[in-house]
């Protein structure tokens, strides 16, 4: 089992290419991926980082936190289970009748 690893800070130019070479340094990736915003397709600047080692991953995150990149301070950590969303949004409230 690898290691999910959080990267926020990213400038928006980053490509998932370069995103997966910045921790190739410090192990085997075995994916590398960029978040981008559904409607817009830019990044929203955070993406993740899958490495095949635990002790590879902590390696990546201890030399890598709190770094430049593209001119932006990185912020690198263990990522976090997806919190489970609440479904709905906002409904359109139907007031004030008609006659």
């Amino acid at each position: 089992m690898g290691s999910k690893i959080y990267v926020g800070g990213l400038p928006y130019s980053t490509t998932e290419q370069q995103l997966s070479d910045l921790f190739a340094v410090h192990g085997a990736v075995t994916s590398a991926r960029i978040i981008t915003d559904k409607f817009t397709g830019q990044s929203r600047g955070f993406g993740f980082v899958e490495m095949s080692g635990d002790s590879e991953a902590q390696a990546a995150i201890n030399a890598l936190n709190g770094t430049q990149f593209g001119g932006r301070t990185l912020t690198v950590n263990e990522a976090r289970p997806q919190e489970p969303r609440s479904g709905g949004g906002g409904g359109r409230g139907m007031g004030g009748g008609r006659n």
